[in-house]
């Protein structure tokens, strides 16, 4: 197949890349770096790079133009800075919407748009099916959620996954990499009285190669293990795996842009893909600090704001 990334060079689209170049996929990224790296989308056979941003309608166009994808994964995100409403906005909503149509305008058969679990706001139930209402509440869920509207509404056969934290090479954003390399560098961490679904990244290219296909569902999915695990859970573990034993830490309740809780029911996603999580909660971070021991953590990302100095 021919596949355009939109933000290839993040953490999930550079392991799509990995995963779907050897199986013969010729690709194409759009990425303007402010978050991916750009070492991680080498010149490689199969592999095209346009670096820009997807709010460059004439860009885009003429990416579209070139390439003729005919599936589009819609990856790029805006999320470093929490009060920057007016880059989230042009990123997440003006930019989901140039590329809904082209994706629309140059006759690609299916688009896939990654959807963050943030959308559904402090939820009503748990786990949260992905018939829940969205209620989003931070610029980041908020312009991520109407950006899936303008997929929806292109008339492309259209797949939005909401995603649960997805774990693997190169994850730069939430606790993992924040308590890796704070104990690491002996520094002092505290956790958030909050509690996540954390899923493998082999889980998840393993339900996206069933996402590629040409008859596949489509529609708005759940993909997660259906578990949540407290920050404090993942704490312990990365103390243990480090060799610091059991530590004392300051356990905080959540901050005013964070959700207690967040468990998506991926049931219906299991009958409609025949897809669920193979991979188990400690297993999983096990994997991703064994990562960081061979390629170490640089940049940490937040879409939450910065806790007060303690």
């Amino acid at each position: 197949m021919r596949i355009l990334i939109t933000g290839g060079a993040g953490c999930l689209g550079s392991n799509l890349i990995e995963h779907w170049l050897p199986r013969g996929h010729e690709i194409f990224v759009i990425d303007n770096f402010a978050t991916g790296k750009r070492e991680v989308v080498p010149e490689v056979a199969g592999l095209t790079v346009r670096e820009g941003s997807i709010t460059d309608r004439e860009l885009v166009s003429e990416c579209f133009a070139a390439f003729r994808p005919e599936v589009v994964i819609h990856a790029a995100a805006a999320y470093k800075d929490p009060d920057d409403w007016v880059e989230d906005a042009n990123t997440n909503v003006t930019g989901s919407a140039i590329v809904a149509q082209m994706a629309r305008a140059h006759g690609v058969t299916r688009l896939i748009n990654f959807q963050t679990a943030l959308c559904y706001g402090r939820p009503l139930t748990l786990p949260i099916p992905a018939s829940h209402p969205t209620a989003p509440f931070t610029s980041y869920g908020i312009t991520k959620t109407a950006g899936e509207q303008f997929m929806l509404l292109s008339g492309v056969p259209t797949l939005s996954l909401r995603i649960a934290n997805v774990t693997g090479p190169r994850l730069a954003i939430g606790p993992i990499p924040t308590f890796y390399k704070r104990l690491k560098a002996g520094q002092k961490c505290f956790c958030s009285d909050t509690s996540r679904d954390f899923l493998d990244m082999a889980d998840f290219l393993a339900f996206c190669d069933r996402a590629i296909e040409t008859d596949a569902p489509t529609g708005v999915f759940n993909v997660s293990s259906g578990e949540a695990h407290s920050i404090k859970e993942i704490f312990d573990l990365v103390s243990a795996y480090l060799g610091l034993g059991t530590m004392e830490v300051p356990v905080v309740p959540p901050a005013a842009d964070d959700v207690p809780v967040v468990a998506l029911d991926a049931s219906e996603t299991l009958a409609a893909f025949g897809w669920q999580a193979q991979t188990g909660f400690e297993n999983t971070i096990r994997r991703q600090l064994e990562w960081y021991d061979k390629h170490g953590v640089t940049d940490v990302f937040s879409h939450l704001k910065a806790p007060p100095v303690r």
